[in-house]
C-alpha cells in the first residue's frame, strides 16, 4: 500500500478542530482587506471615502439630507459632514451597545437590511462604514442629534472611548473623520481628481443635493462646490459641452413604479461618431451594463425603427437600422433606483435584476416616442444620422473584410514594416508601435527578436474622432495596426484573438511625437477599449538626456533626474545631450534604456474614469478649438515639452 510520505505524526501536519480559525468579526477585515475593499492600493484606499460618503447620499435619498461636505485633511485624514437625522445613539435592543457603535464595528449592520430606515439605498452595495473603521488607523465619530453632541473614538475598528455626551446641539447631522492605516495601504495619499468625479457624478444623480469638496492640503486650499437642479439632464449636458448637438434640449424622462422602482433617462445626440451611454443603478456606475441598459438600447432600436418606417425614411424591401448604428453620436445617463439592487458581473458592476428590463423598455418606448410625436424634426435629424451611419458600416464592412483575407500570420502582406517576434505565445510577446522609419530601423537593430516585434509607422495617422469607421479603415496605417494585432475591429473586434499582449507605444519626445502618440491612444480608446481595459497598452518612456563625464554615462528621464544628477557631480567637465528623436540613438542605446525589460520604464494606459478619459479625447482631437486651448493653458505646466 503506498502511503504519503508527509503524513503521519508530524508535528507540522497536524490538523483538528482545534486549528480551525475564526476571524472574529473586523479582524477578518484587517487579515483580509482585499476581500472587502477589492484592493489595498489606490482604488480601495478612495473606497474608504466613498463607503462614507454612501451613508450621507442615503439619507439625502430618504430626504433627509441637503449638505455633504468632504474635507481632505492636510495628513491624508478624511472628514465626511451631513445635515441629516445623525446615526441612531440609543442602545442596540440585541447588543446592549450604542446603535452608532454597532453600526461602526458589527459587519452588515445598518438601516438598510430589511428594516424600515431607507426605502432605496446605495450602500448597501458596498461594504459598509464598519470596513472603513477597521481599516483605519483611527476613526471618530460626532453626532447631533435629540439636542446633543455625541462622540466616539475607534483605533483600528475597536472602540477606545464610550459615546460620550460632548455639548448641546443646535441642528442634526453627522460627522465621521478617519485616517486611513499605513499598515493596510501601500500608500496613502489621496487623489483629488479621482474624489471630484466620484462627488460630481453623485450630485448629479441626485439632483438639488449640495457636496462640497474641500482640499486642505493646497496652500491656498482648493474648494469645489457641486449642485445640479437639473440632475441628469445636466449631467448629459455637461459630457456633451465640447461636442455639436443635434438637438438643443437633452431629452429627459422620470417614472417612479409602485414606489420598487424608479427610471430616469436623459439623453442627447451630437454630431459624432461615438456613442457614450452610462448607466446606473442606484447611485453605483454599471461599468458592465445589466437589464436596465439592455431594456434601454433595444427600445430604443425598436422605437427609431418603427419611426423611420412610418416617417418613409426606410423603405418597405429595406432592413431595419442596427443598434450600433441608432446610437452613433448618442450620448445617455440612465439612473435607476431599485429596492433589491442584483449586482453580479466580474467587478459587481452589472445589474442582474430581471424585471427591470422590461419597465425600461416599454417606459423608455412609450415617452420617448409622445417626445418624437411632438417633436418630428428631432427624430428626422435622428433617424438620418443613423441611416448615414448605416451606409458607413456597410462600406466598413467590406473594408474588415478585405482586412480579414491578409491572415494576421501572412506577414509578407505588410512589405518592410513588421518585424514580427519568434515566439507565438501572445502572453510574452510585445509589439512596439514606433514613430518613423529611422527609430524602427534602429528598433529593429536593438530588440530582442525572440518576443519583441517591431511596427514602424510612417508619419500620422487618422484622427477617428473626426471620421467614421469606414474612412479610418481606408487609412493604410491604421489597416498595418489591425493585421499586425489580429483582434479585428468593431463588431469583428475579439481580445482573445491579440497576437500580443503588450502593445508599447513608442514615440520621439517633442510635440509631433505627443500628437502621435495621442491619435494612437484616441483610436485605441474609441475602437478597441477592450485591450485598455485588458491592460494590454503602454507607452514607452525614452530618455531625455545623456551626462557623460569621465567616461560614466547617465541616462535621465526627466528634468528633476538632471537637476537632482547636475548636482551631485557638478556642471564642471560634462557632456550633456538632449535628444529629441529615438532615431538619434543607435540600436544599443535604444535597448539598454527603452526596449529592455530589466531597465526599462513604461507606463500602463489605464481605464480608470471612462467619462474623464471621454472629455479628454474630446477635447485634445474633437473639432473645437477654445476648449483645446483652455486645457493646454490649465495644464501648461504639468507638460513636459509643449510648443506653442
Amino acid at each position: 500500500m503506498a502511503t504519503d510520505k508527509n503524513s503521519g505524526n508530524n508535528g507540522n501536519n497536524h490538523y483538528d478542530e482545534t486549528q480551525i480559525q475564526v476571524l472574529e468579526g473586523l479582524e477578518a477585515v484587517r487579515r483580509r482587506p482585499g476581500m472587502y475593499i477589492g484592493t489595498t492600493g489606490p482604488r480601495g484606499l478612495h473606497h474608504l471615502v466613498f463607503e462614507v460618503v454612501d451613508n450621507s447620499i442615503d439619507e439625502a435619498l430618504a430626504g433627509f439630507c441637503q449638505n455633504i461636505t468632504v474635507l481632505i485633511g492636510e495628513d491624508n485624514r478624511v472628514t465626511v459632514i451631513d445635515d441629516g437625522r445623525g446615526i441612531p445613539v440609543g442602545e442596540h435592543p440585541q447588543l446592549k451597545r450604542p446603535a452608532v457603535e454597532v453600526v461602526l464595528t458589527v459587519l452588515h449592520a445598518g438601516g438598510k437590511f430589511g428594516g424600515e430606515g431607507y426605502k432605496v439605498s446605495g450602500g448597501l452595495h458596498g461594504v459598509g462604514v464598519s470596513v472603513v473603521n477597521a481599516l483605519s488607523l483611527w476613526l471618530e465619530v460626532e453626532v447631533q442629534r435629540d439636542g446633543q453632541v455625541y462622540h466616539q473614538r475607534f483605533e483600528r475598528g475597536k472602540p477606545v472611548t464610550d459615546l460620550k455626551v460632548k455639548g448641546k446641539a443646535r441642528k442634526t447631522g453627522t460627522t465621521v473623520t478617519f485616517m486611513p492605516d499605513p499598515e493596510i495601504f501601500e500608500e496613502v495619499d489621496f487623489q483629488y481628481d479621482i474624489i471630484s468625479a466620484r462627488l460630481r457624478e453623485l450630485a448629479f444623480l441626485n439632483k438639488g443635493i449640495r457636496i462640497t469638496l474641500v482640499d486642505q492640503r493646497q496652500n491656498p486650499e482648493v474648494r469645489e462646490t457641486f449642485k445640479y437642479d437639473g440632475g441628469i439632464k445636466s449631467f448629459v449636458e455637461f459630457l456633451n459641452k465640447n461636442k455639436e448637438p443635434l438637438h438643443k434640449k437633452v431629452i429627459y424622462i422620470e417614472q417612479e413604479k409602485e414606489e420598487r422602482c424608479s427610471v430616469e433617462i436623459a439623453l442627447q445626440y451630437h454630431d459624432g461618431y461615438n456613442d457614450l451611454i452610462c448607466s446606473f443603478a442606484n447611485n453605483i456606475r454599471t461599468h458592465e451594463g445589466g437589464t436596465h441598459e439592455l431594456g434601454f438600447k433595444t427600445s430604443l432600436t425598436r422605437l427609431l425603427n418603427d419611426y423611420a418606417r412610418k416617417l418613409n425614411l426606410l423603405k418597405e424591401n429595406e432592413s431595419n437600422i442596427s443598434g450600433e448604428d441608432i446610437r452613433e453620436g448618442l450620448t445617455a445617463v440612465i439612473s435607476v433606483k431599485l429596492l433589491e439592487p442584483q449586482f453580479e458581473g466580474q467587478t459587481k458592476t452589472k445589474l442582474g435584476n430581471s424585471e427591470i428590463r422590461g419597465i425600461v423598455e416599454s417606459f423608455l418606448y412609450e415617452e420617448l416616442g409622445a417626445f418624437f410625436e411632438q417633436n418630428p424634426p428631432v427624430a428626422r435629424r435622428i433617424i438620418e444620422k443613423a441611416i448615414s451611419a448605416a451606409r458607413a458600416r456597410e462600406a466598413a464592412r467590406k473594408a474588415r473584410e478585405l482586412a480579414r483575407r491578409k491572415s494576421t500570420l501572412e506577414v509578407t502582406s505588410l512589405p518592410g514594416k513588421l518585424a514580427d517576434c519568434v515566439s507565438r505565445d501572445p502572453a510574452v510577446s510585445e509589439l512596439y508601435l514606433v514613430e518613423g522609419d529611422s527609430a524602427g530601423g534602429s528598433a529593429k537593430q536593438g530588440r530582442e527578436r525572440r518576443f519583441q516585434a517591431i511596427l514602424p509607422l510612417r508619419g500620422k495617422i487618422i484622427n477617428v474622432e473626426k471620421a467614421r469607421l469606414d474612412k479610418i479603415l481606408a487609412n493604410e496605417e491604421i489597416r498595418t495596426i489591425i493585421t499586425a494585432l489580429g483582434t479585428g475591429i468593431g463588431e469583428d473586434f475579439e481580445l482573445n484573438r491579440a497576437r500580443y499582449h503588450k502593445i508599447i507605444i513608442m514615440t520621439d519626445a517633442d510635440v509631433d511625437g505627443s500628437h502621435i502618440r495621442t491619435l494612437l491612444l484616441t483610436f485605441f480608446y474609441r475602437y478597441m477599449q477592450k485591450l485598455i481595459e485588458a491592460g494590454y497598452i503602454y507607452i514607452a518612456q525614452p530618455p531625455l538626456y545623456l551626462v557623460k563625464k569621465q567616461q560614466k554615462e547617465h541616462y535621465l528621464y526627466s528634468d528633476a533626474q538632471l537637476d537632482k544628477l547636475l548636482k551631485e557631480i557638478g556642471r564642471q567637465g560634462i557632456s550633456l545631450q538632449r535628444y529629441k528623436g529615438l532615431g538619434e540613438m543607435n540600436p544599443e542605446q535604444l535597448w539598454s534604456t527603452t526596449m529592455d525589460p530589466e531597465k526599462r520604464t513604461i507606463l500602463k494606459v489605464t481605464m480608470e474614469d471612462a467619462i474623464r478619459a471621454d472629455e479628454i479625447f474630446t477635447i485634445l482631437m474633437g473639432d473645437k478649438v477654445e476648449p483645446r486651448r483652455e486645457f493646454i493653458e490649465k495644464n501648461a505646466l504639468d507638460v513636459r515639452n509643449l510648443d506653442i
